[in-house]
C-alpha cells in the first residue's frame, strides 16, 4: 500500500495511510516498562484490600505491540505483535465468543436460568436460583458467594462504577466482579463438557488462521470433575493471574471476526445474530454488553467515535476494538494513552456516511 495514499474499504470508508503511519510513529512509544516484572506490577494494579494472593500464572510483558486492521487487511503495526502477553480483563470479551458457540449451537439461551439447565449447587439458593446466562453475560447475576477460595465482596472494583447495588434481584444491579465472572466460566465449562480453551481454539482460533502461540489459563485450583475427568475452569482475567495470554495479531483477528459478522471466508464460525446480542446494551449498564464495551454515549473512550465497541483490561493497556462505521480493527498490548491514540487512529479514517 503506497505511503500517503488514500484507500477505500468495500463499506465506502477512506484510510489516510499516512496520516494513519504518522500518529503509529507518534503515539505508541510509550509503555510502561515496570511490567516487565508482573509480580510487582500485577500487585500494585490490584486494590483489594485482602484475599490478593495470586493463584494462576503470570507472564511478564515484552512491550507495547499493536495492529491496524482496515478494510480487512493489516495496515500498521508496532511492537512484537506475535509475543504472547496478559490481557487482563480483555479476556472477558473473549468468554462472549465462546458462549456465542454455545448460543449457535443450542447449549444456551440466553435468558434460561443457569440452574434449571445445569443443576449446579452454586445457584442452587435464593436470588441464585433466578439467575440467567444473560445476567452472567451482562455482570447483572448479583450473584454472592465462594468460588476458587476468593469471595465476591473481596473484589473491590465491583463499587468503581458506582452501579453495584447489594441485597437485590439478579438483573437490577451492575458490578465489574471477577468471582462473578469466573462463575460463568465455571458455569459453560460444565455446559461444554470441556476446556474452554479446547473450545476456542477448535471452534474460533484454528477456523481464522490464528497463531499456536496464545493459550487460556485459570488457577492452581479451578478444576471441576466432568463424567470423571478433571477439566480446568479458565479465568475471566488476570485479577488473580491467568487468564488468555494472547498476541496482538491474534487478538486482531477476533475483531476481525467481529467486524466481518462473524464470518471468516466461507464459514460462519460466529452467528451475527449473537454478534448483535453482544453488543446490545445492558438496561442497567447502556455502555455494557454481553461482556463487550459499547462507545454509544463516549464511555469509556469519551475522544473515541460512538461506533466502536471493545474488548479492554487494565485500564485499555489491552484492547480489542471494532468500529464497523471506519471498517476498523485496532487490538494493543501495553501501550499507554489509549484514549489518544483510538481517537488520532479514528481520525485517520473518513466513515463511509461522512
Amino acid at each position: 500500500m503506497a505511503e500517503g495514499a488514500f484507500v477505500a474499504s468495500g463499506n465506502g470508508a477512506r484510510l489516510d495511510q499516512k496520516q494513519l503511519l504518522a500518529v503509529i510513529d507518534r503515539d505508541t512509544r510509550e509503555w510502561n516498562e515496570s511490567a516487565r516484572d508482573m509480580v510487582s506490577y500485577l500487585a500494585s494494579q490490584v486494590a483489594d484490600a485482602s484475599d490478593r494472593g495470586v493463584l494462576g500464572p503470570l507472564l511478564a510483558a515484552t512491550g507495547g505491540s499493536g495492529v491496524v486492521r482496515f478494510g480487512g487487511c493489516e495496515v500498521a503495526r508496532w511492537g512484537d505483535t506475535s509475543a504472547p502477553e496478559m490481557a487482563f480483563s480483555a479476556t472477558k470479551s473473549v468468554i462472549s465468543v465462546v458462549a456465542g458457540i454455545a448460543y449457535d449451537t443450542g447449549l444456551l439461551i440466553p435468558r434460561q436460568r443457569v440452574y434449571d439447565v445445569l443443576g449446579l449447587s452454586e445457584f442452587a439458593t435464593g436470588d441464585a436460583r433466578e439467575i440467567t446466562w444473560e445476567h452472567l453475560l451482562q455482570q447483572t447475576s448479583q450473584w454472592e458467594g465462594t468460588l476458587w477460595t476468593k469471595p465476591t465482596s473481596v473484589d473491590v472494583q465491583s463499587f468503581r462504577e458506582g452501579t453495584e447495588v447489594h441485597g437485590t434481584p439478579p438483573g437490577q444491579g451492575w458490578a465489574y466482579n471477577d468471582v462473578r465472572v469466573n462463575v460463568l466460566t465455571y458455569a459453560l465449562t460444565v455446559l461444554f463438557g470441556r476446556s474452554l480453551e479446547e473450545v476456542l481454539r477448535e471452534e474460533v482460533m484454528t477456523p481464522i488462521g490464528a497463531s499456536r502461540s496464545w493459550s487460556w489459563h485459570g488457577y492452581d485450583n479451578s478444576f471441576v470433575e466432568i463424567n470423571g475427568a478433571s477439566i480446568p475452569v479458565v479465568s475471566g482475567g488476570a485479577h488473580w493471574g491467568g487468564g488468555l495470554f494472547i498476541s496482538a495479531a491474534d487478538l486482531a483477528l477476533i475483531g476481525q471476526l467481529y467486524l466481518d459478522g462473524g464470518r471468516w471466508g466461507q464459514r460462519q464460525v460466529i452467528s451475527t445474530e449473537w454478534i448483535t446480542r453482544s453488543w446490545s446494551p445492558c438496561e442497567v449498564k447502556p455502555e455494557y454488553g454481553y461482556l463487550w464495551w459499547l462507545n454509544d454515549d463516549r464511555i469509556p473512550w469519551p475522544t473515541a467515535p460512538t461506533t466502536g465497541r471493545c474488548a479492554r483490561g487494565n485500564g485499555g493497556r489491552h484492547l480489542l476494538w471494532v468500529d464497523p462505521a471506519r471498517d476498523l480493527v485496532l487490538s494493543t498490548h501495553w501501550t499507554e494513552h489509549i484514549d489518544q491514540l483510538l481517537a488520532q487512529v479514528s481520525a485517520a479514517i473518513t466513515p463511509a456516511s461522512d
